[in-house]
């Protein structure tokens, strides 16, 4: 997967600079996107789908926060690059991904954290069995714009830790 860095960086930095699906508002170098990849693997699952040799998104999932009592629960993060949206890809993505959270015997619960006037990824969401449980008003700033941002979430019922 290192070797796909370049591709995932370009993926990534596209929606830094011309889209509100990300709030980082500044590209990020290759150096910076590998040293965030070895810092989720190989803790957490990181997938890359590939088309015809060429790197058409990728997501992972990382712990949600960092306070111990929420070690059970991780956050999802997905991209695809323009030209392979809407072509079940991210779909395929999210799916693996979640597969193998599942299998995780600690990951009870998933939370995906979107855009507002993400529909594209707030209806692949639903569509796999996430609920959107809150929305946070104007919390981010970017374009001129302030956005809002709900969570979604999955949860895992037969991860449940003991109690």
């Amino acid at each position: 997967m290192p070797e796909d860095i370049p591709a995932i960086t370009q993926i990534y930095n596209e929606y830094i600079l011309h889209s509100v699906a990300s709030f980082e508002v500044e590209a990020v170098t290759e150096a910076e996107m590998l040293r965030r990849m070895q810092g989720i693997v190989p803790a957490c699952p990181y997938f890359v789908a590939e088309v015809d040799g060429k790197v058409a998104g990728y997501c992972y999932a990382h712990p949600w926060k960092e306070r111990p009592a929420y070690c059970h629960t991780l956050e999802t993060t997905i991209y695809l690059a323009p030209a392979y949206t809407g072509k079940g890809i991210g779909r395929l993505l999210m799916e693996r991904l979640m597969e193998k959270c599942r299998a995780m015997p600690d990951c009870h619960a998933l939370v995906a954290c979107i855009t507002a006037e993400n529909e594209a990824s707030c209806a692949l969401h639903r569509k796999l069995g996430f609920q959107q449980v809150s929305c946070f008003k104007a919390v981010g700033r970017k374009f001129g714009r302030w956005l809002d941002v709900v969570d979604y979430e999955f949860v895992y019922p037969e991860n449940l830790p003991a109690e």
